[in-house]
């Protein structure tokens, strides 16, 4: 039976290293590789040509929404699952439009990761279950502030996942590695797509809306 041939790309050492604890235990998958930083990953993705690379959404100084694109030109034949803290459909929406085939959060078990690893490798495209138990969630609720907050990109959902935590639009800046005055612009295009006056309006419909970010 042939392996599953797997890399691994997220910034922290010790979810790296319990994914290779993981994988050890499964006689189907082969760790081939292991990365913490975009550039780095790249090249080991090009060279070691693996069948599928889980990608954490958060990298140092850069992005999955970065990398997707490179892993794909570099290594066409490469299958991606994205692995995120984020259960906000609009990210797996995101990824999944750039070319991700796959999409489980950090509190996926064990069990579902396999079982996402399998169906994408089977050709089919999977999305973990907290994501579709919140997708079930929201078509009860029928919530248009739900429906709103999809109009924003991703890069304005990160923006408006600090602003809710108070950060100043040099903080943004700082955080995001981008200029004040582009921070800035972020905020008033996000601000005009949801029909809000400003910030403190903002946060309250977020709050209000029980809005995950």
């Amino acid at each position: 039976m042939k392996k599953i041939r797997i890399a691994v790309v997220d910034d922290h050492k010790l979810i790296r290293e319990m994914w290779s604890i993981l994988f050890a235990e499964k006689k189907s998958i082969e760790l081939v590789g292991q990365s913490g930083e975009l550039d780095d990953a790249v090249k080991m993705i090009t060279n070691v040509r693996p069948d599928l690379v889980l990608l954490d959404i958060n990298l140092l100084g850069s992005s999955a929404f970065d990398a997707i694109p490179m892993i794909r030109k570099f290594s066409p034949g490469t299958r991606i699952i994205i692995v995120s803290m984020h259960n906000n459909p609009a990210y797996a929406k995101k990824v999944l439009k750039l070319g991700a085939k796959g999409y489980i959060t950090k509190n996926s078990s064990n069990d579902e990761v396999i079982t996402a690893i399998d169906e994408v490798m089977d050709g089919r495209i999977y999305v973990c279950s907290e994501i579709k138990d919140f997708l079930f969630e929201q078509s009860l609720n029928k919530e248009p502030a739900q429906m709103d907050i999809k109009s924003l990109s991703i890069r304005e959902l990160e923006i408006v996942a600090l602003l809710v935590k108070g950060y100043s639009s040099k903080e943004i800046a700082n955080d995001l590695f981008i200029s004040p005055r582009t921070a800035e612009v972020h905020r008033h295009n996000i601000l005009k797509k949801l029909r809000l006056k400003n910030t403190a309006s903002l946060i309250s419909f977020i709050n209000n809306n029980d809005i995950i970010l």
